[in-house]
């Protein structure tokens, strides 16, 4: 587990909290300096929050999620407690998340050598097959259990699309096919989705140089942080 931390912004009426993987980050900082108040701020690595991470209480007794990891269940709680202390269940402000959105990740290429032919590549027609979402489902069923839990809540998620940078450890197929399937399983469940790949993308399908963290293989800048906190605006946050 990645050492969890915050990017809080100073006191005042928050308009939303933050949770999420390091992808969270540029989010915050742009909000920062947006003078855009916010709670919240990346509590783990994108591999933390792809399996089980969820605990088997409700919480506070009100339904609410619990982290099974000590340390991320304290951060969390500060967060809320910074909100009202009411919980989950009382949340009043949207939840802007990150949580299985690690492509990456899920696209690591070991993963599918068993799918892929004889020319080394994951064929077009599984990654369009049942089986391919299904796999990919599973792969993130942690955090289609915690927007489970937030829909039980009805609360407002709004989940951020990644970068779309793809390291070398990942398959780019594979990648682009699965936060298809991700972010299909997370409107499924009420999950307004930020997606800023017509925006950020060249030809490729890759994202531009502009929008990416230099000296960095996976993450956006403050320029695709500042793209999210617009869309945030213009959600209503």
């Amino acid at each position: 587990m990645t050492t969890p931390c915050s990017t809080t912004t100073p006191p005042g009426p928050a308009r939303f909290l933050l949770l999420g993987d390091s992808h969270a980050g540029c989010v915050g900082r742009a909000a920062r300096q947006a003078h855009l108040p916010f709670v919240g701020g990346p509590v783990g690595s994108g591999r933390d929050f792809l399996g089980p991470f969820l605990g088997t209480g409700d919480g506070a007794g009100d339904g609410g999620p619990v982290f099974r990891d000590a340390a991320v269940g304290r951060l969390v709680g500060e967060f809320l407690e910074q909100l009202g202390g009411c919980g989950f269940a009382g949340l009043e402000v949207p939840l802007v998340c990150t949580f299985g959105l690690s492509a990456h990740t899920v696209a690591t290429r070991q993963n599918w050598d068993l799918h892929r032919d004889r020319h080394g590549a994951v064929p077009e027609r599984f990654l369009r097959s049942g089986l391919f979402a299904d796999l990919v489902r599973a792969s993130v069923r942690g955090a289609l259990a915690f927007y489970g839990r937030t829909a039980a809540l009805g609360l407002r998620v709004l989940a951020v699309m990644p970068p779309q940078r793809v390291p070398g450890m990942s398959d780019p197929a594979v990648f682009f096919a699965a936060q298809d399937v991700i972010g299909a399983a997370l409107s499924d469940r009420g999950v307004e989705l930020i997606d800023l790949r017509a925006r950020v993308t060249d030809g490729s399908g890759y994202q531009r140089p502009v929008f990416c963290q230099p000296d960095d293989t996976i993450h956006g800048n403050l320029a695709f942080g500042r793209l999210v906190v617009a869309e945030l605006l213009d959600a209503g946050l």
